[in-house]
C-alpha cells in the first residue's frame, strides 16, 4: 500500500504550497457534501481521560472506507508534545484490503482550514473581509489562508493569552503577504472583524467570544468547541442567527450547541452547500459555523492526498499486508522460513516441552 509519511507531506507541500492544497481540499470537500447521503454516517468513538481525547473517525460511501486516528491533549504542548496528532487509511469496500495510509497531522489542519473555507465561502458576507481571530495556535495560519482563499483579506488581527504564539503567527504569515496585527484582548481583534474565527485548545467550558463584542452582519467560524465540556463562545451568541453544523447528533455532544437543549434548530452545512438550505439571508445577520470535524471531511482529504500525490515521488510504498499465493495458506508465508531456521535434528526424540525449550533464545 502506499504510505505518506510526514518527510513527503512536507515535500509535497513545499512543491503546490499550502494556498493550492487548501484551495483544492475545499473543492473537494464540496464536491463531497453534495453526495453526502452517500455516506456512513455516525459519530466518532471517543475514549476520553483526565488529559485528553483520542478518537477514531470512520466512514465509507460504498466502495471505499476511511477512518482517522486523532488525539487531542490540550496540556500537551507544555511537555513538548503536539495538542493534535493523527494518522488516516483508505481501504477497498470490496475485499478490505487498506490501499492507502497517511499522517494526519499536518493533513487535518489542512482540511480543517478547508472546512471553515468551505462554510466561509458560502456563510460569510461577499466580498474581501477583515478576519479577528482568537488563537493562534497550530490552526491559526492554515485558518487565515483558508479565509484568503474564498474571500480575500483586508486586515488580519489576532489575539492569543500567550503573545508568543501571536508572534509567531505574524512571523509565519509575512513571507506570504499577510500583515498580523497583534491585538490585547479578544474584543479589540473582533471590533472591526467580517469573519471571526476561534480556534482555541483549553479543554473547558470557556467563553473567548462574548455576546457585546459581535456586531452585525459578522461570520463566526467556531472551530476550537470539539468534546464534550469544551466550548468557546457566549452560549448567547448562537441566539443571534442560524446556526450551522456538520452532523448534529455530534454536534450536540461536543460543539457550542452543547449548551443548547436538544431540540435547538440548527441546519447541516452540506444542506446549505447542495443547495436544499439556504445559508445567510441578510447582509446584518449573523451566521455561526459550530464545527468540530466529522469523518467525511478525513475521507475527502485523504481521497484529494491520495489522488494528489499519484505518479509522484511524494509517497512510499509499505509491505503491510500478508499476500500468500494461496489465501488459505498464511502458515506458509512463514513454515519455509521456520524450518530454514531450525534444524529437523534438534526435534527428533524430544517432547514437545523439551523443543520449545531447545529452540527458544534465553
Amino acid at each position: 500500500m502506499r504510505f505518506v509519511s510526514v518527510n513527503n507531506i512536507r515535500r509535497w507541500l513545499a512543491s503546490v504550497g499550502p494556498e493550492a492544497a487548501i484551495a483544492g481540499m475545499i473543492d473537494a470537500l464540496e464536491a463531497d457534501f453534495r453526495r453526502w447521503p452517500e455516506f456512513e454516517l455516525r459519530p466518532r468513538v471517543a475514549s476520553h481521560s483526565r488529559d485528553g481525547v483520542i478518537e477514531l473517525m470512520p466512514t465509507a460511501d460504498g466502495a471505499t472506507y476511511g477512518f482517522k486516528f486523532v488525539n487531542g491533549h490540550p496540556s500537551n504542548p507544555a511537555r513538548g508534545y503536539q495538542t493534535v496528532t493523527a494518522f488516516g487509511v483508505l481501504a477497498d469496500v470490496h475485499n478490505g484490503y487498506p490501499r492507502f495510509q497517511s499522517e494526519m497531522t499536518i493533513l487535518t489542519a489542512l482540511r480543517t482550514a478547508a472546512m471553515s473555507g468551505l462554510a466561509t465561502k458560502h456563510l460569510a458576507p461577499e466580498g474581501p473581509c477583515n478576519l479577528g481571530l482568537i488563537g493562534a495556535g497550530s490552526q491559526s495560519e492554515f485558518q487565515t489562508l483558508a479565509v484568503k482563499i474564498v474571500r480575500g483579506l483586508g486586515k488580519v488581527t489576532v489575539f492569543d493569552v500567550d503573545r508568543a504564539a501571536s508572534e509567531k503567527l505574524a512571523r509565519n504569515l509575512a513571507p506570504l503577504g499577510i500583515d498580523v496585527h497583534i491585538a490585547d484582548s479578544a474584543a479589540e481583534a473582533v471590533a472591526d472583524a467580517d469573519v471571526i474565527t476561534t480556534c482555541t485548545a483549553d479543554k473547558r467550558n470557556a467563553t473567548v467570544l462574548s455576546l457585546e463584542d459581535v456586531r452585525p452582519g459578522v461570520h463566526i467560524n467556531g472551530i476550537g468547541g470539539d468534546c464534550p465540556g469544551k466550548t468557546e463562545l457566549d452560549h448567547r451568541i448562537l441566539d443571534l442567527g442560524p446556526v450551522f453544523v456538520e452532523y448534529p447528533e455530534q454536534t450536540r455532544i461536543e460543539g457550542e450547541i452543547q449548551a443548547k437543549p436538544e431540540d435547538y434548530p440548527v441546519t447541516e452545512i452540506w444542506q446549505v452547500v447542495a443547495g436544499l438550505k439556504e445559508g445567510r439571508t441578510g447582509a446584518d445577520q449573523v451566521t455561526i459555523f459550530d464545527s468540530v470535524g466529522f469523518a467525511i471531511e478525513d475521507f475527502t482529504a485523504l481521497c484529494y492526498l491520495e489522488k494528489a500525490v499519484e505518479d509522484t515521488g511524494f509517497y512510499e510504498e509499505i509491505d503491510l499486508i500478508a499476500d500468500p499465493e494461496d489465501p488459505k495458506d498464511l502458515f506458509g508465508l512463514i513454515g519455509e522460513d521456520v524450518a530454514d531456521r531450525i534444524p529437523a535434528s534438534q526435534f527428533a526424540g524430544a517432547s514437545s516441552h523439551r523443543r520449545i525449550r531447545e529452540v527458544t533464545p534465553a
